[in-house]
């Protein structure tokens, strides 16, 4: 309770504290608090998971853009390196027969400098590739993660709802929608 301002009751809430206040032995109103407090519990670990599983995903989607722009730089590189060996071969063609021999292994050095360009230059697209694929598994747990927090919300705002109307088959939804919720969890846990 805040004592500045003023504060906020939901509805069941209010519920909660008059049936603490009071000693109230209503096994109804307790067994909604404790499922109640048992989903919100297990909700906000659901929803840590779908929080660490999103970042994760950002942070694995910035490695495959750097690994990208690195690969990216070798083939420039590489094109660097093939325009200075079309030189050297135009080049061997116009100087007298006594250079050629110096713009032959010109030709050569390129040829195995851009072997190692290419080499490094589909390493790092394969890193890319590696992280992107990573990036889309864990979006796909913190879509997991998300839906099952949502289904446990849904589970406790119809908690309130069972607690403020007193009705049995709400109560059992509770249980339903929970257990959906707690379904999705597990999947995500085992990465379905």
């Amino acid at each position: 309770m805040s004592g500045h301002g003023f504060h906020v009751h939901g509805p069941h809430d209010h519920e909660l504290e008059h049936a603490a206040e009071h000693g109230a032995k209503d096994p109804f109103s307790g067994q909604i608090a404790v499922v109640t407090a048992v989903l919100a519990t297990v909700g906000a670990l659901f929803s840590y998971m779908g929080g660490a599983t999103q970042a994760n995903a950002g942070l694995y989607k910035n490695n495959a853009a750097i690994k990208k722009t690195e690969a990216s730089n070798q083939w420039n590189y590489y094109q660097a390196k093939s325009s200075k060996q079309n030189l050297a071969e135009l080049a061997m063609e116009v100087v007298p027969p006594a250079r050629q021999e110096f713009y032959r292994q010109e030709i050569e050095r390129y040829n195995a400098e851009k072997a190692d360009i290419k080499r490094d230059a589909e390493k790092l697209e394969a890193e890319s590739k590696s992280w992107d694929e990573r990036s889309d598994a864990e979006l796909h747990l913190h879509h997991r993660w998300a839906q099952a927090t949502t289904v446990l919300q849904i589970s406790i705002a119809l908690s309130a709802i069972a607690l403020l109307t007193r009705r049995d088959w709400l109560l059992k939804g509770v249980y339903a929608v929970g257990a959906v919720g707690l379904l999705l969890g597990a999947m995500a846990a085992m990465h379905i």
